[in-house]
């Protein structure tokens, strides 16, 4: 097994630390009698000669050791081997051709393993033949007769996967793989069998899917649930693998099935959101955890009703499985406004459980539990009691002003907490920044215009660290403009004319004095030598002074002709406030729109000042609104806390936009 191994000169080869001579006791140790040592070299495998999926000298010199293990019945764990040669030939964006060529080379073992003793191993083989071996139509034959004389459900259902990679590798050789998969998703196979083989269609053959997709899934699904359950209820079959699963339930295998299936059927939510019913509404708890999850991808990534599936989330709440409700609220937290069908069951929930209302780490200062959360993100004003009661009590979650800030004036009755809350920072507490931030965006909210002794009590006496004085600044400034108290703070403004925040003190002092002979040498000064925030709060600041900034001018286009891409955006627009011509202006924003979505708001915000001279692009706006894909859609359905509300304003904008043509 480990012949030649010492001939190796492994110090001379490289892995993802440096010198490769632990790596031949890494092998051997792969080949342990003991459970522990084997677990210990696997990752200790991956974390070195192939750290992060690279491939290194020293991992093709491992491949041929690799392939003895696997071909070993001795050896336990022989399909993380597997699944460890399958992962270092996979193809890469790098192009590492050797370390594939390394794996083809012994291709011919798959076929061999294919039939292993060892299910696992079966299950690793089969997907590293349709991967690693270059005969299409024997690798198919090989899965065919595996299929039919497999009797393991795990590694059918392996092999289903399978014949889905070979569908989507081979598609002047699918047929026959489809023929196969097409058996599969019909009875007599077991309900598990017939999902996986379904969701293997939908990605490589949505044309041989039954007409009745989502009822038959939806169907499977609960038989599915119902043989789980039996099976975990027969006599006897109690074990402490088992006792855990009981208690702390979970079903990967049923998730993995129908996220395949809901990533197969990608834009049409309307049957994505019908199969999210059903599963939402499954007597099993778990099934409805895991549609949850599924619900959280459809909604970060896609627009539509949501009204229904929104309702179905907040139905989730009513029950005694803590996992189920705890996820339900999470996703509904992320929903903002969407959430208000579900606000009914958020109210109740936040009415039985104030226990709920605060969730604090470890060690950590107290944050605002979800539930509260979530409804005051809804902008249900049945948030604001239980708000004012925590920020009457002595340690208020330190980010509830952020979500009260989501309520606007419906929070106005807690203007006096808030103003209490600012007075008693501790100006010289390397804290002070933490706790000023969310207070600062609820005042501006709720527009509280008594407390701006307060807000200038802030500026004026910020903490000397420079990370907190720099929040306070930023903070407090914003809030004095939105409260129109710029003109009380005029003389800090024009001493901060001369620090890191002179772009927004140059913004607040034009609102207060509305002189451009004042701000327009320190906007041009920050537009030429700020760091890329300030440029780009420097050209938005001189869009706002209008015709008073044409000397920015020259300099603002040059901006939009070759900075990045938000800093074109905001110059771009910023010479249309000042010149009224969409001539060098529009070519711009067209250009921004496709290369960086995120510019799209702004863009589209400039566009409804424009109005019909904005006609031009009217094509990007018309095609925004038809396309079911959300602009801040990310890659796996993951997403920022506020994608959702920041696509939805979006909409809202483009909708005005057209209005203005």
């Amino acid at each position: 097994m480990f012949t030649g191994i010492d001939e190796v000169d492994w110090a001379s080869l490289r892995h993802a630390y440096g010198s490769a001579e632990d790596v031949p006791g890494r092998l051997r140790a792969l080949a342990s009698v003991d459970p522990a040592e084997r677990a210990t070299a696997l990752d200790g495998m991956y974390g070195t000669v192939h750290h992060e999926g690279q491939v290194y000298d020293s991992t093709l010199a491992c491949v041929p050791f690799l392939f003895r293990l696997a071909a070993r019945e001795e050896v336990r764990d022989r399909g993380a081997v597997l699944e460890l040669l399958v992962s270092i030939g996979a193809e890469s964006e790098d192009g590492e051709g050797r370390a594939r060529e390394a794996v083809c080379a012994g291709a011919e073992g798959f076929v061999t393993l294919a039939g292993d003793p060892d299910p696992a191993v079966r299950a690793a083989a089969a997907g590293a033949l349709v991967r690693f071996l270059d005969e299409p139509a024997r690798a198919l034959e090989v899965l065919r007769r595996r299929l039919r004389a497999e009797r393991d459900d795990q590694v059918l259902l392996a092999l289903t996967e399978t014949l889905g990679l070979f569908v989507r590798r081979y598609p002047a050789y699918a047929d026959g793989a489809v023929d196969l998969l097409a058996e599969q998703s019909a009875a007599p196979y077991p309900p598990g069998l017939r999902l996986a083989a379904l969701g293997q269609l939908a990605l490589g053959a949505p044309g041989r899917l039954p007409a009745d997709l989502v009822p038959t899934a939806v169907r499977l699904l609960r038989e599915r649930s119902a043989l789980r359950l039996r099976e975990a209820r027969l006599p006897g079959s109690e074990t402490l693998v088992g006792r855990i699963r009981r208690l702390r339930p979970s079903d990967e295998e049923g998730s993995h099935l129908l996220r395949t299936l809901h990533i197969a059927l990608g834009d049409r939510t309307d049957d994505r959101t019908a199969l999210l019913a059903g599963q939402l509404t499954s007597s099993d708890p778990v099934d409805r955890c895991n549609a949850v999850w599924m619900a959280a991808a459809l909604l970060r990534g896609w627009r539509g009703e949501h009204t229904g599936s929104v309702a179905l989330l907040g139905a989730q709440l009513d029950t005694e499985h803590d996992r189920l409700r705890e996820a339900a609220v999470s996703v509904l937290a992320e929903l903002f406004v969407l959430a208000a069908p579900a606000a009914d069951d958020l109210h109740a929930l936040v009415a039985a459980r104030p226990d709920l209302w605060t969730h604090r780490w470890e060690r950590g200062s107290p944050l605002l539990g979800s539930p509260l959360k979530a409804l005051a993100r809804s902008g249900d004003t049945r948030a604001v009691p239980p708000l004012a009661q925590l920020l009457a009590g002595p340690a208020a979650p330190a980010d509830l002003g952020f979500e009260l800030a989501q309520l606007g004036r419906a929070a106005a009755p807690l203007a006096p907490a808030l103003r209490h809350r600012l007075g008693r920072i501790p100006l010289p507490s390397p804290s002070a920044a933490r706790l000023a931030a969310p207070l600062l965006s609820a005042v501006r909210a709720v527009g509280d215009a008594e407390a701006v002794p307060e807000v200038l009590r802030l500026l004026s006496g910020a903490p000397g660290d420079l990370g907190a004085r720099d929040t306070i600044a930023e903070e407090a400034i914003r809030t004095l403009e939105a409260l129109g108290a710029a003109p009380r703070a005029a003389p800090l403004l024009h001493a901060l004319l001369h620090t890191r925040h002179a772009a927004t003190a140059a913004g607040a002092l034009w609102s207060a004095e509305g002189d451009a002979r004042t701000v327009l040498p320190v906007l041009l000064r920050e537009l030429r030598e700020g760091d890329p925030a300030n440029r780009r709060l420097a050209a938005r600041q001189l869009g706002r002074l209008g015709p008073a900034a044409r000397a920015a001018l020259p300099e603002l286009r040059r901006t939009a002709a070759s900075a990045p891409v938000r800093e074109r955006t905001a110059a771009a627009c910023a010479v249309w406030q000042i010149d009224a011509d969409p001539g060098p202006v529009l070519p711009v924003l067209r250009a921004a729109w496709a290369q960086a979505p995120r510019t799209r708001g702004p863009i589209a915000r400039c566009l409804t000042g424009m109005g019909p001279a904005a006609a031009p692009l009217r094509d990007l706006v018309a095609a925004e609104l038809a396309a079911p894909r959300r602009h801040t859609a990310r890659e796996g359905g993951y997403g920022g806390a506020h994608d959702i509300p920041e696509d939805e304003a979006l909409l809202r904008t483009c909708r005005e936009v057209l209005t203005r043509f």
